[in-house]
Protein backbone atom coordinates (compact mmCIF):
# COMPACT_ATOMS: atom_id res chain seq x y z
CA UNK A 1 0.00 0.00 0.00
CA UNK A 2 1.06 3.59 -0.54
CA UNK A 3 0.16 6.69 1.39
CA UNK A 4 -2.31 7.61 -1.36
CA UNK A 5 -4.38 4.48 -0.58
CA UNK A 6 -7.85 5.77 0.42
CA UNK A 7 -8.05 3.12 3.15
CA UNK A 8 -5.10 4.64 5.00
CA UNK A 9 -5.70 7.46 7.51
CA UNK A 10 -4.23 10.84 6.52
CA UNK A 11 -0.76 11.48 7.84
CA UNK A 12 -0.41 14.27 10.37
CA UNK A 13 3.29 14.97 9.91
CA UNK A 14 5.52 15.54 6.92
CA UNK A 15 8.54 13.65 8.25
CA UNK A 16 10.92 15.07 5.65
CA UNK A 17 9.97 18.62 6.64
CA UNK A 18 10.21 17.73 10.33
CA UNK A 19 13.75 16.45 9.78
CA UNK A 20 14.66 19.66 7.95
CA UNK A 21 13.20 21.73 10.78
CA UNK A 22 15.19 19.83 13.38
CA UNK A 23 18.44 20.27 11.47
CA UNK A 24 17.91 24.04 11.65
CA UNK A 25 17.60 23.98 15.45
CA UNK A 26 20.35 25.68 17.45
CA UNK A 27 21.75 24.92 20.92
CA UNK A 28 20.22 28.12 22.31
CA UNK A 29 16.84 27.23 20.83
CA UNK A 30 16.72 23.83 22.49
CA UNK A 31 16.16 25.15 26.01
CA UNK A 32 12.81 23.34 26.33
CA UNK A 33 14.42 20.04 25.31
CA UNK A 34 17.02 20.57 28.04
CA UNK A 35 14.34 21.52 30.54
CA UNK A 36 12.31 18.40 29.69
CA UNK A 37 15.36 16.13 30.04
CA UNK A 38 16.23 17.66 33.42
CA UNK A 39 12.64 17.27 34.62
CA UNK A 40 12.55 13.61 33.59
CA UNK A 41 15.81 13.01 35.50
CA UNK A 42 14.34 14.65 38.59
CA UNK A 43 11.18 12.56 38.38
CA UNK A 44 13.15 9.34 38.04
CA UNK A 45 14.96 10.09 41.31
CA UNK A 46 11.56 9.82 43.02
CA UNK A 47 11.05 6.27 41.69
CA UNK A 48 12.32 3.63 44.08
CA UNK A 49 14.02 1.68 41.34
CA UNK A 50 17.46 1.45 39.72
CA UNK A 51 17.25 1.27 35.94
CA UNK A 52 20.07 -0.50 34.11
CA UNK A 53 18.66 -0.92 30.57
CA UNK A 54 17.16 2.45 29.56
CA UNK A 55 16.17 3.54 26.06
CA UNK A 56 15.17 7.01 24.88
CA UNK A 57 13.04 7.88 21.86
CA UNK A 58 13.84 11.39 20.66
CA UNK A 59 14.28 13.67 17.69
CA UNK A 60 17.20 15.43 19.43
CA UNK A 61 19.65 12.68 20.40
CA UNK A 62 22.48 15.01 21.45
CA UNK A 63 20.35 16.59 24.20
CA UNK A 64 19.01 13.36 25.69
CA UNK A 65 22.26 11.40 25.32
CA UNK A 66 24.02 14.07 27.37
CA UNK A 67 21.48 13.69 30.18
CA UNK A 68 21.30 9.86 29.97
CA UNK A 69 24.72 8.70 28.69
CA UNK A 70 24.05 4.99 29.32
CA UNK A 71 20.75 4.89 27.43
CA UNK A 72 20.12 3.50 23.96
CA UNK A 73 19.03 6.44 21.79
CA UNK A 74 16.29 5.69 19.27
CA UNK A 75 14.90 7.93 16.52
CA UNK A 76 11.19 8.75 16.78
CA UNK A 77 10.37 7.06 13.48
CA UNK A 78 6.97 5.50 12.88
CA UNK A 79 8.59 2.12 13.65
CA UNK A 80 10.83 2.33 16.71
CA UNK A 81 14.14 0.48 16.80
CA UNK A 82 13.31 -1.25 20.08
CA UNK A 83 13.53 -4.99 20.74
CA UNK A 84 10.65 -6.59 22.67
CA UNK A 85 11.28 -6.86 26.42
CA UNK A 86 14.80 -5.45 26.16
CA UNK A 87 14.51 -2.47 28.52
CA UNK A 88 13.50 -1.69 32.08
CA UNK A 89 12.95 2.01 31.23
CA UNK A 90 11.74 3.69 28.04
CA UNK A 91 11.62 7.50 27.82
CA UNK A 92 9.84 9.31 24.99
CA UNK A 93 11.63 12.65 24.91
CA UNK A 94 9.50 15.61 23.80
CA UNK A 95 8.67 14.33 20.33
CA UNK A 96 5.46 12.30 20.71
CA UNK A 97 3.35 15.32 19.67
CA UNK A 98 4.69 14.89 16.10
CA UNK A 99 3.83 11.17 15.89
CA UNK A 100 1.49 10.11 13.11
CA UNK A 101 0.27 7.32 15.39
CA UNK A 102 0.88 8.22 19.07
CA UNK A 103 -0.95 5.14 20.36
CA UNK A 104 1.20 2.98 18.11
CA UNK A 105 4.32 4.64 19.51
CA UNK A 106 3.17 3.95 23.06
CA UNK A 107 2.35 0.32 22.25
CA UNK A 108 5.82 -0.14 20.78
CA UNK A 109 7.35 1.41 23.91
CA UNK A 110 5.31 -0.92 26.16
CA UNK A 111 6.37 -3.99 24.18
CA UNK A 112 10.01 -2.93 24.53
CA UNK A 113 9.69 -3.02 28.32
CA UNK A 114 10.30 -6.04 30.50
CA UNK A 115 7.47 -6.84 32.97
CA UNK A 116 7.09 -4.03 35.53
CA UNK A 117 9.31 -1.76 33.40
CA UNK A 118 8.64 1.97 33.45
CA UNK A 119 7.58 4.24 30.60
CA UNK A 120 7.97 7.99 31.00
CA UNK A 121 7.06 10.36 28.20
CA UNK A 122 7.00 14.12 27.85
CA UNK A 123 5.27 15.96 25.04
CA UNK A 124 3.71 19.33 24.27
CA UNK A 125 0.06 19.46 25.36
CA UNK A 126 -3.03 21.39 24.36
CA UNK A 127 -2.20 24.73 26.02
CA UNK A 128 1.05 25.06 24.07
CA UNK A 129 1.09 28.24 21.94
CA UNK A 130 -2.59 28.82 22.74
CA UNK A 131 -2.03 32.58 22.45
CA UNK A 132 -0.39 32.39 19.03
CA UNK A 133 -3.03 29.94 17.83
CA UNK A 134 -5.84 32.31 18.88
CA UNK A 135 -4.25 35.40 17.33
CA UNK A 136 -3.38 33.69 14.04
CA UNK A 137 -6.93 32.37 13.76
CA UNK A 138 -8.49 35.80 14.35
CA UNK A 139 -6.22 37.61 11.92
CA UNK A 140 -6.47 34.98 9.18
CA UNK A 141 -10.26 34.88 9.33
CA UNK A 142 -10.41 38.67 9.12
CA UNK A 143 -7.90 39.02 6.27
CA UNK A 144 -8.51 35.89 4.18
CA UNK A 145 -11.93 34.65 5.29
CA UNK A 146 -10.57 31.22 6.24
CA UNK A 147 -8.10 29.22 8.33
CA UNK A 148 -4.99 27.28 7.38
CA UNK A 149 -3.18 24.62 9.48
CA UNK A 150 -0.23 26.61 10.81
CA UNK A 151 0.15 25.14 14.32
CA UNK A 152 0.20 21.47 15.24
CA UNK A 153 -2.98 20.31 17.02
CA UNK A 154 -2.05 19.03 20.49
CA UNK A 155 -3.99 16.82 22.88
CA UNK A 156 -5.47 17.82 26.21
CA UNK A 157 -4.11 16.12 29.31
CA UNK A 158 -7.19 13.93 29.89
CA UNK A 159 -7.06 12.61 26.32
CA UNK A 160 -3.31 12.04 26.51
CA UNK A 161 -3.69 10.10 29.75
CA UNK A 162 -6.29 7.90 28.06
CA UNK A 163 -3.70 7.00 25.41
CA UNK A 164 -1.68 5.22 28.10
CA UNK A 165 -4.66 3.01 28.91
CA UNK A 166 -5.31 2.30 25.24
CA UNK A 167 -1.67 1.25 24.86
CA UNK A 168 -2.03 -1.28 27.71
CA UNK A 169 0.02 0.42 30.43
CA UNK A 170 -0.72 -0.30 34.07
CA UNK A 171 -1.01 2.45 36.71
CA UNK A 172 -1.16 5.28 34.13
CA UNK A 173 -0.58 8.87 35.27
CA UNK A 174 -0.61 12.14 33.31
CA UNK A 175 0.26 15.58 34.66
CA UNK A 176 1.09 18.95 33.19
CA UNK A 177 3.75 21.61 33.76
CA UNK A 178 2.71 24.90 32.12
CA UNK A 179 5.64 27.21 31.37
CA UNK A 180 5.35 30.86 30.36
CA UNK A 181 8.06 32.37 28.14
CA UNK A 182 8.19 36.04 27.17
CA UNK A 183 9.26 37.46 23.80
CA UNK A 184 9.75 40.87 22.27
CA UNK A 185 6.89 40.23 19.83
CA UNK A 186 5.17 37.48 17.83
CA UNK A 187 7.85 37.66 15.16
CA UNK A 188 10.49 36.79 17.77
CA UNK A 189 8.35 33.89 19.00
CA UNK A 190 7.95 32.48 15.49
CA UNK A 191 11.69 32.86 14.93
CA UNK A 192 12.35 30.99 18.19
CA UNK A 193 10.12 28.11 17.06
CA UNK A 194 12.47 27.71 14.11
CA UNK A 195 15.47 27.62 16.47
CA UNK A 196 13.65 24.93 18.50
CA UNK A 197 13.07 22.80 15.41
CA UNK A 198 9.32 23.14 16.06
CA UNK A 199 8.18 25.08 13.00
CA UNK A 200 5.17 23.86 11.04
CA UNK A 201 5.72 20.33 9.69
CA UNK A 202 2.08 19.38 9.16
CA UNK A 203 1.43 17.28 6.08
CA UNK A 204 -1.46 19.56 5.08
CA UNK A 205 0.27 22.83 5.95
CA UNK A 206 -0.02 25.90 3.77
CA UNK A 207 3.50 26.36 2.42
CA UNK A 208 3.06 30.07 1.74
CA UNK A 209 4.66 32.25 4.39
CA UNK A 210 2.72 34.90 6.30
CA UNK A 211 2.68 38.18 4.42
CA UNK A 212 4.17 41.28 6.01
CA UNK A 213 0.74 42.82 6.50
CA UNK A 214 -0.64 39.70 8.19
CA UNK A 215 2.46 39.36 10.38
CA UNK A 216 2.17 43.03 11.38
CA UNK A 217 -1.47 42.48 12.35
CA UNK A 218 -0.49 39.38 14.34
CA UNK A 219 2.15 41.37 16.23
CA UNK A 220 -0.32 44.14 17.09
CA UNK A 221 -3.12 41.76 18.11
CA UNK A 222 -0.82 39.58 20.18
CA UNK A 223 0.60 42.56 22.09
CA UNK A 224 -2.89 43.81 22.93
CA UNK A 225 -4.34 40.47 24.01
CA UNK A 226 -1.39 38.73 25.71
CA UNK A 227 0.95 41.39 27.12
CA UNK A 228 3.75 40.56 29.54
CA UNK A 229 5.98 42.97 31.45
CA UNK A 230 8.07 45.69 29.79
CA UNK A 231 6.06 45.67 26.57
CA UNK A 232 6.83 42.03 25.84
CA UNK A 233 4.37 39.22 25.07
CA UNK A 234 3.72 35.92 26.84
CA UNK A 235 3.71 32.46 25.23
CA UNK A 236 2.62 29.19 26.89
CA UNK A 237 4.40 25.84 26.58
CA UNK A 238 2.45 22.99 28.13
CA UNK A 239 4.72 20.05 29.04
CA UNK A 240 2.60 16.95 29.62
CA UNK A 241 4.29 14.04 31.40
CA UNK A 242 2.97 10.51 30.86
CA UNK A 243 3.93 7.65 33.16
CA UNK A 244 2.91 4.01 33.00
CA UNK A 245 4.22 0.55 33.82
CA UNK A 246 4.43 -2.61 31.75
CA UNK A 247 1.87 -4.96 33.35
CA UNK A 248 3.15 -7.45 35.91
CA UNK A 249 1.46 -9.73 38.48
CA UNK A 250 3.39 -8.04 41.30
CA UNK A 251 1.62 -4.70 40.74
CA UNK A 252 -1.32 -3.61 42.93
CA UNK A 253 -4.72 -4.44 41.48
CA UNK A 254 -8.06 -2.70 42.03
CA UNK A 255 -10.48 -4.58 44.30
CA UNK A 256 -13.32 -6.50 42.75
CA UNK A 257 -16.62 -4.53 42.90
CA UNK A 258 -18.67 -5.58 45.94
CA UNK A 259 -15.67 -7.01 47.81
CA UNK A 260 -15.53 -4.30 50.51
CA UNK A 261 -15.67 -5.59 54.08
CA UNK A 262 -16.48 -2.25 55.75
CA UNK A 263 -19.23 0.32 55.19
CA UNK A 264 -18.22 3.77 53.88
CA UNK A 265 -20.55 5.45 56.38
CA UNK A 266 -18.73 3.75 59.27
CA UNK A 267 -15.33 4.81 57.90
CA UNK A 268 -16.49 8.43 57.62
CA UNK A 269 -18.32 8.38 60.97
CA UNK A 270 -21.47 9.58 59.21
CA UNK A 271 -25.13 8.78 59.69
CA UNK A 272 -26.63 6.79 56.86
CA UNK A 273 -30.13 7.73 55.72
CA UNK A 274 -32.08 5.35 53.56
CA UNK A 275 -33.56 6.98 50.46
CA UNK A 276 -37.26 6.61 49.87
CA UNK A 277 -38.38 4.54 46.88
Amino acid sequence: MTQTDPDLPPRLTDRAQLDRNRKRATPDGLFLQNLAADEVKDRLTEVNRRFTKPAIVTGFPEIWARSFPSAKIVADDDTLDLAPGAHDLVIHGLSLHWANDPVGQLIQARRALEPDGLFMGVMFGGQTLSELRAVLSEVEIETTGGLSPRILPMGEIRDLGALLQRAGFALPVADSDLREVTYKNATALIRDLRLMGERNALEQRLKKQLSRSVLSAVNDRYRRHFPASDGRISASFDLVFLTGWAPDDSQPKPLRPGSAVARLADALGADETKLSD
